[in-house]
């Protein structure tokens, strides 16, 4: 059973595998993006809390999906232009995934049962629900699409000691 951050495994958006133990030690903000929905505006804000929080100990990680009104149709490269020509992306990217039904990334089975929605639902509602997870790998607090990342500041501040 995994149990923190580090049990898992990711491919970026290059195609390359990624393991989330890198990541130990740090505070990792991980969401659910999609580049043609109303909430695509946010990787500005997901780049400005990168840019704000990274040398402090704050990794942002993309994970596009395209379950949620069909708003991701582009393929890896694609998103990862789109991202880095419309909002001057930086922070990591990763590769395509699912998040609900059967065959969601085992990041996001796990993060959905770590930290549920709304009455308890584990299933996502929509693009950019965000996970923060602490420096011990274990998830803090799951906030709403709708939530602007500049309101997570105060929590990513507290978590970063």
């Amino acid at each position: 059973m995994n149990t923190a951050l580090s049990d898992f495994e990711a491919t970026d958006i290059s195609g390359q595998p990624v393991r989330l133990a890198d990541f130990q030690g740090r505070v990792v903000l991980v969401v659910n993006t999609a580049s043609s929905c109303g909430f695509t505006p946010q990787f500005a804000g997901l780049q400005s809390l990168w840019d704000r929080y990274r040398a402090r100990g704050l990794t942002v990680m993309g994970f596009p999906c395209n379950q949620f009104g069909g708003q991701d149709p582009k393929d890896n490269a694609d998103i990862a232009s789109f991202c880095q020509v419309n909002y001057g992306v930086t922070f990591p990217m990763m590769a395509k995934v699912e998040v609900n039904g059967s065959r969601a990334h085992p990041l996001f089975q796990w993060l959905k049962h770590e930290a549920p929605g709304l009455l308890g639902t584990e299933g996502l509602k929509w693009n950019f629900t965000k996970f923060l997870v602490g420096r011990d790998g274990r998830v803090i607090r799951r906030y709403a699409p709708q939530e602007a990342p500049a309101k997570l500041a105060a929590d990513i501040e507290a978590a970063l000691g």
